[in-house]
């Protein structure tokens, strides 16, 4: 079994629609957690195993995993009959981990020191800049193809595209990029993420 700390319009929301596509809803336990906010609402939460309070953190037979990209990677390589994940010896596990580590290491810093309307010559030498992320973006899909990685959805594509679910004014002014986040939305799994999310947060507001 498995314990998934989550609160509602963060980071652990991409992890709702993960266990979705992963078809393990009955498998994981959802504890609800107050997060303190970036607009100073909230508090820490006692229940919270996250070392640094944030979420999402997974449990499983008493072993807490944090960091999204690490919770993604853990779960689909566990449950790899849902073909959300890549198998390690496949060609695009390369590719898929590099994905999955770019979101949370790069495109989520750039966007937010974008937002807190920061800018250094550190910053830029360490992470680029909006720039890049667009660029790699758009000529990722300049072929055509309908996913990160060629034709199938992957756990890629729906954390790089949780970096645009809570800033879709910032994704890149590109036809097929702009299509390729509205397929990403469309999914059940978002739906279904979005529904938990409003379910919990005017009781926590």
């Amino acid at each position: 079994m498995f314990t998934l700390y989550h609160s509602y319009w963060s980071r652990a929301t991409r992890m709702l629609a993960l266990i979705h596509e992963l078809d393990i809803r009955d498998k994981v336990e959802l504890v609800h957690v107050d997060l303190k906010r970036q607009d100073g609402s909230g508090a820490f939460d006692p229940r919270n195993p996250h070392p640094d309070h944030k979420v999402p953190a997974l449990v499983h037979d008493g072993v807490t995993i944090t960091e999204s990209s690490a919770i993604m990677i853990y779960l689909c390589d566990l449950f790899p009959e849902a073909g959300v994940g890549v198998p390690l010896d496949h060609p695009d596990r390369g590719p898929y981990l590099a994905w999955l580590v770019y979101a949370v290491s790069v495109m989520e810093p750039v966007y937010n020191h974008h937002a807190a309307g920061l800018d250094h010559p550190i910053l830029r030498a360490t992470f680029r800049g909006v720039p890049e992320v667009e660029k790699r973006l758009i000529d990722t899909f300049a072929d055509g193809r309908d996913y990160l990685l060629g034709d199938r959805f992957t756990a890629a594509d729906l954390m790089v595209q949780s970096v645009y679910s809570w800033m879709r004014e910032w994704a890149p002014k590109d036809d097929k990029v702009l299509a390729w986040i509205e397929r990403g939305a469309a999914r059940p799994s978002f739906a279904w993420a979005g529904e938990v999310d409003a379910k919990y947060a005017p009781a926590m507001a």
